[in-house]
C-alpha cells in the first residue's frame, strides 16, 4: 500500500453512473429472484420511518417491521427471507431486497418517510497535532491577552488537555470506518481504566478477530454484512470482521483518539511520536465499509447501534459523490447522524475529496461538524541534481533512491523518447502509457509532465520501470503537494517553474545527466496550512444559506497507524506500522478528537455547542501569520476552510457558543421544503399542533442560529438581515461583548446591538445582522467575518453573501 490521497471515488464514479442509468440498486441482489424468491429482480432498499415512537422497545419495533415488510410480499413469503438490517435505537427502519413494485408500495404505506435503493458510498500523527498547537499558540499570543484562559489550563497539546480532564478517560468516539486492526500500539490499554458503565457495546467475533481484541481503550468493534457491495466489485476479501482489510479505519480511528507512540515514522520519514487528538478517549469501531465501497444500509446499521451503544461522539470519513446527490430524507449519512444528534452525540464528517472545484462539499447537512482538508509545516523532499554546476532543482515525493549521489544518469523528455509508431507528441510529452519507445529511454532518467486529465501517474511510473528506465520526474503543479509513494523506484515532482529550468538545461548541453535524491523530512515548511487543492469546496449545492464546510484540519502526508502491507523497500524486514495517507479522511478524524476533547472538559454541552467551540476559534492565518491560501497562491475563502483552521486548544474556552436543538432543525426542515407530517414522522416528539411557518422558504434557513451565515441571491438593490442568539459560557457570568465587522468592499453590513451585556440573570443575548448590496461593485460570492470580543475571548463567525 502506498501513500495517496484518498481518492476511490474516482474509479467509482463510471461504477455510480452505470448503476443510475440502470434505475436500481448499485449493490442490490443480482439474478432474477436476488435470493428472495420470487420471479422479479430484487434489489436492496432502505425504508427509512423516521424516530422510534416513544416507550417502544426494539422488540415490538422489530416485529413491527417484520409485518410491514410481509404485508407486500407474495403471500407464504417470509418477511425474515428479505430483511437485511433493522434500525431500532435512533431511529426506525430497515432495509429489506425488494422488487420495485414492493418498494413503490411500501413508500405508500402509513409510518413511511423515505423507500430509497442502497447506494454505495466512498472512503474520502507525527507532526499534525504538534502543526496545530503552534499555530495556534503563535496567533493567540497575537490577538489575545496573556492571561491564564478562564478555569481551562493551558495545554501543550489538545491530548494533554484531554489527559487533565476529569471526564477524559469517560469520552467515547465511534467511527463507522473500514474496520481497525487491533494489535497497533495506537491502541494498547495499558494504564486506562475500566471501561465507562455507560458503554453498552459489544466486540464481535468475525474472521481473524475475537472478542479478546477488544481492551479498554479499543472497547467495542461491530461489522455489518458488506457482501452485496464485495459481490458488485467481484472483490476477493471476506468483511466478515471487524478487522481492517484497507487501513483506512485503523489510521483514522488513531488519528483521533490513538495512544501516544514514541519512535513512529514510515520507514524513517516523520519520525516523532505519534498521537491522537484524544488519546484518553476510548474507541469503538463499527465496520461499514470494505475496500471497494459502503452500504448505506450498513452506515445506517452503525449509527443505529453506536446511538445504542452509547458513544459520545461519531467520525464518519466517508460520503456520496457530489454529482449524484441524494436528498437528506435518503441519504444514510444525513439520516443517521441527524438522529444522532438528536439523542446528544456530536457527528463530525469529511467534506470529500473533488476539489478544487466549487458546489463539490458533501455530508452539508446543518447537523453535520463537515471538516475541509488543509496542510502541515512538513513536506517530503526529493531533489533533481542536475549535471554542469550540480544545481538542485526541488522536488517532492516519497522514494527511498539508491542512485548516486552525483548526476551521472542521462536525462530525457517523454516528447524526445516518442515511439515511431506514435504520432500525438502531446502524449508522449505527458509519457502515457504505450507513447515512448523502450530502447530510448533504458537506463535514463525521464521528464514526464502529468495533468489531471492524463492517466495514473502510478500507471506511467510502472511502465517506464518495466522499461528500464532508472527514475523519472513527474511535472505536476496540482498535485505535487501530497507525497505519493514510489518507494524504491527514483521518483520525485516539481512544478512547471522547476521544469523549465530543467528544460533549459536538457537543450544546453549535448549530454544532460542528473540524479534522484532520496526523500528527506523537512519541518517548519512555510507557508502553511494551506487549503489542500483535492478539498471538496462549498457552496453546498443543497443548502445554499447554510456555510459549508465549517472547519478545516490536517489532512496531507498525516501520519497514523496502519495495517501491516507486503509491499516493503528494499532492505525492510518488516512492515511499517504507520503510514502517510491524505484526503479530508484524514482531516476529519482530528475533529473529532477535538470535539472528544471539548466533550471531555463540558460532558453537558450540546453537539451544537461543541460545534461552535471549534468554529468560532478557529484561525485563518499561516505559519507566516498572513491570511491561508489555497494551493495555487490565492487567498482561501470560507468555501475553502469554512471557519478556518480547528484550534484545538482554543475550543475548549470559546466565551460565547451558538446553541441549536432538534426544533431548530425540524424549522430547517420546514425551511428546505419538507411538509409537516414527513417533520412529525422524522422527530423524536413533537406537539400535536406543530406546523410549519406560513411564510416557511429556503432563504429563511440563512436565520439558522449557524456559528457563520450565508446568505444566496441578495440583490444588489435589496438587503437581508439575519438573527442569532449567542450564550455565554464563559467563566464570568457578568460579562461585555464589542462587536467589530470585517466586510468587503461595497458591502454594506450592520449588527445591532454593537455591544452585548451577559449578566448572572442574562445567559443568552440576540442580535441582528443587516447585509445590503446597494453599493456592492460587483457580483459574486463576498466573504468577511463578525467578532465578537470581551478581551479574553475571539468569537468569530465568517460569513458568505452572494449577490
Amino acid at each position: 500500500m502506498y501513500a495517496s490521497i484518498d481518492r476511490s471515488i474516482m474509479w467509482w464514479l463510471p461504477f455510480c453512473f452505470m448503476a443510475l442509468l440502470a434505475g436500481g440498486a448499485t449493490a442490490g441482489g443480482r439474478g432474477k429472484d436476488g435470493g428472495g424468491g420470487g420471479s422479479e429482480r430484487r434489489d436492496v432498499y432502505v425504508v427509512y420511518m423516521g424516530a422510534v415512537p416513544p416507550r417502544t422497545s426494539p422488540n415490538l419495533l422489530q416485529e413491527s417491521h417484520l409485518r410491514l415488510v410481509g404485508g407486500v410480499l407474495t403471500r407464504g413469503q417470509p418477511a425474515e427471507s428479505v430483511v437485511v438490517q433493522q434500525y431500532k435505537h435512533g431511529f426506525s427502519g430497515f432495509a429489506a431486497r425488494l422488487s420495485k413494485a414492493e418498494a413503490a408500495a411500501l413508500r405508500r404505506k402509513p409510518g413511511v418517510v423515505s423507500v430509497f435503493a442502497d447506494q454505495v458510498y466512498q472512503l474520502h500523527t507525527t507532526r499534525s497535532w504538534d502543526f496545530l498547537q503552534q499555530t495556534a499558540v503563535k496567533i493567540d499570543s497575537d490577538r489575545r491577552s496573556s492571561a491564564p484562559r478562564a478555569t481551562k489550563p493551558a495545554a501543550s497539546s489538545a491530548a494533554a488537555a484531554a489527559s487533565s480532564s476529569p471526564t477524559a478517560g469517560d469520552t467515547i468516539i465511534g467511527l463507522l470506518d473500514s474496520g481497525v486492526w487491533p494489535e497497533s500500539p495506537s491502541f494498547d490499554d495499558a494504564g486506562f481504566g475500566p471501561v465507562p458503565a455507560k458503554w453498552k457495546g459489544t466486540c464481535m467475533a468475525g474472521d481473524d478477530f475475537n472478542s479478546s481484541n477488544c481492551n479498554r481503550k479499543l472497547i467495542g468493534a461491530r461489522y455489518y454484512d458488506l457482501g452485496e457491495v464485495k459481490r458488485s466489485r467481484s472483490a476477493q476479501s471476506s468483511g466478515s470482521s471487524p478487522r481492517d482489510e484497507a487501513g483506512h479505519g485503523t489510521h483514522t480511528s488513531s488519528t483521533a483518539a490513538g495512544n501516544a507512540v514514541i519512535g513512529a515514522s514510515y520507514y524513517g520519514l516523520a519520525p516523532g511520536t505519534a498521537k491522537g487528538g484524544s488519546a484518553t478517549s476510548r474507541v469503538a469501531m463499527y465496520r461499514v465499509c470494505s475496500e471497494e465501497g459502503c452500504l448505506g444500509s450498513a452506515i445506517l446499521a452503525g449509527f443505529d447501534d453506536a446511538i445504542g451503544d452509547g458513544v459520545d461522539v461519531i467520525s464518519v470519513s466517508l460520503g456520496a459523490s457530489p454529482y449524484f446527490r441524494q436528498d437528506f430524507s435518503e441519504d444514510s449519512i444525513a439520516i443517521g447522524s441527524f438522529h444522532a444528534v438528536a439523542k446528544g452525540v456530536m457527528v463530525v464528517c469529511s467534506a470529500g475529496n473533488a476539489g478544487p472545484d466549487a458546489a463539490t462539499v458533501v455530508n452539508a447537512a446543518p447537523w453535520i461538524l463537515t471538516v475541509a482538508a488543509s496542510t502541515i509545516d512538513r513536506v517530503f523532499e526529493s531533489d533533481v541534481l542536475l549535471g554542469g554546476n550540480n544545481s538542485a532543482v526541488k522536488g517532492g515525493a516519497i522514494n527511498f533512491s539508491k542512485l548516486d549521489k552525483s548526476p551521472k544518469y542521462s536525462l530525457i523528455t517523454g516528447e524526445s523518447a516518442k515511439s515511431s509508431s506514435v504520432s500525438d507528441t502531446n502524449s508522449a510529452r505527458q509519457c502515457e502509457p504505450g507513447t515512448l519507445d523502450a530502447s530510448k529511454i533504458k537506463g535514463k532518467i525521464v521528464l514526464c509532465h502529468h495533468h489531471a486529465g492524463s492517466s495514473n501517474k502510478m500507471e506511467k511510473v510502472d511502465e517506464l520501470k518495466s522499461a528500464g528506465a532508472v527514475g523519472s520526474i513527474l511535472v505536476n503543479d496540482l498535485e505535487r503537494a501530497v507525497a505519493t509513494a514510489y518507494l524504491d523506484f527514483p521518483v520525485t515532482e516539481i512544478t512547471s517553474a522547476a521544469a523549465a529550468d530543467i528544460h533549459k538545461y536538457i537543450t544546453s548541453t549535448s549530454e544532460p545527466v542528473g540524479t534522484i535524491a532520496p526523500t528527506i523530512t523537512v519541518t517548519e515548511y512555510k507557508p502553511a496550512p494551506v487549503a489542500a487543492y483535492f478539498s471538496s469546496r462549498g457552496p453546498s449545492a443543497q443548502t445554499a444559506n447554510i456555510l459549508k464546510p465549517d472547519v478545516s484540519a490536517p489532512g496531507v502526508n498525516i501520519l497514523a497507524s496502519w495495517i501491516p502491507t507486503t509491499t516493503l523497500p528494499v532492505g525492510e524486514s518488516k512492515p511499517s506500522q504507520f503510514n502517510l495517507v491524505s484526503g479530508t479522511s484524514m482531516a476529519c478524524p482530528h475533529v473529532a478528537g477535538s470535539a472528544a476533547t471539548v466533550k471531555a472538559w463540558n460532558p453537558t454541552w450540546s453537539p451544537a455547542a461543541i460545534r461552535s467551540a471549534i468554529m468560532t476559534t478557529a484561525t485563518q492565518l499561516n505559519n507566516d501569520k498572513a491570511p491561508m491560501t489555497t494551493d495555487s497562491g490565492s487567498q482561501a475563502t470560507p468555501y475553502d476552510y469554512g471557519a478556518g483552521q480547528v484550534n484545538p486548544t482554543g475550543a475548549l474556552d470559546p466565551g460565547l457558543v451558538y446553541e441549536l436543538g432538534e426544533d431548530d432543525y425540524l424549522k430547517f426542515l420546514c425551511n428546505y421544503g419538507y411538509n409537516v407530517s414527513q417533520i412529525k414522522l422524522i422527530a423524536t416528539s413533537l406537539p400535536g399542533d406543530f406546523s410549519c411557518a406560513g411564510n416557511a422558504s429556503k432563504d429563511l434557513i440563512s436565520d439558522l442560529n449557524y456559528p457563520s451565515i450565508a446568505v444566496a441571491g441578495l440583490g444588489k438593490a435589496g438587503s437581508r438581515t439575519v438573527s442569532r442568539v449567542v450564550t455565554n459560557v464563559g467563566a464570568q457570568e457578568e460579562a461585555s461583548y464589542t462587536v467589530a465587522v470585517a466586510a468587503p468592499a461595497g458591502l454594506d453590513v450592520k449588527v445591532a446591538p454593537s455591544e452585548l451585556e451577559f449578566t448572572k440573570s442574562v445567559k443568552k443575548l440576540a442580535f441582528q445582522v443587516t447585509f445590503s448590496g446597494e453599493n456592492a461593485a460587483a457580483k459574486g460570492d463576498l466573504s468577511g467575518s463578525i467578532t465578537w470580543s470581551d478581551g479574553k475571548h475571539t468569537v468569530r463567525s465568517p460569513f458568505v453573501v452572494s449577490i
